[in-house]
């Protein structure tokens, strides 16, 4: 079978480029998500978990800044330029993949205090959510995208399959 970009990477190296380029960055984004939803209904705005909420965002959003840096001039440059896309689809699985880095590193920059230093705890909250709840969306859309066999959609004019 015929893979994205996407699942090609992620299959390949096995388990160490799954774990990088996947399990690690879902596994935050989950673990953020998780830790907002019980301070939002709790309205503990402070505390332990919301420090641990804290770290996991900055880290996240450095991490996945990293691995945008490295895989947009090595593997989306490239094959933009040399025509090497398996179909559309390929191509909005990567973007999709790699957009998660408009989402993520503003949500580091948020809690490091960077950005939206005038807004209230409960907005900057809030403002966290719609960032996490945004890379949660453009992931998953990589992952629907990047689990299609390129094969079974036309091609793109000028790109060979």
């Amino acid at each position: 079978m015929n893979m994205t970009h996407y699942m090609s990477l992620l299959a390949d190296n096995q388990p160490w480029n799954l774990i990088l380029f996947m399990a690690i960055p879902v596994i935050f984004a989950e673990t953020i998500t998780v830790t907002e939803f019980v301070i939002l209904f709790t309205k503990k705005l402070h505390g332990n978990l919301r420090a641990f909420n804290r770290i996991c965002s900055i880290l996240a959003g450095l991490y996945f800044t990293g691995i945008f840096l490295y895989l947009f001039p090595t593997a989306y440059i490239p094959l933009t330029v040399n025509g090497e896309w398996h179909t559309w689809v390929d191509v909005v699985a990567v973007t999709f993949y790699l957009s998660g880095v408009f989402f993520l590193l503003p949500l580091a920059l948020l809690d490091l205090g960077l950005i939206g230093k005038k807004r209230s705890e409960e907005e900057r909250l809030k403002l966290h959510f719609i960032l996490v709840s945004g890379f949660l969306v453009v992931a998953h859309i990589a992952m629907i995208f990047g689990m299609v066999n390129p094969e079974i959609v036309g091609g793109m004019s000028g790109m060979h399959m």
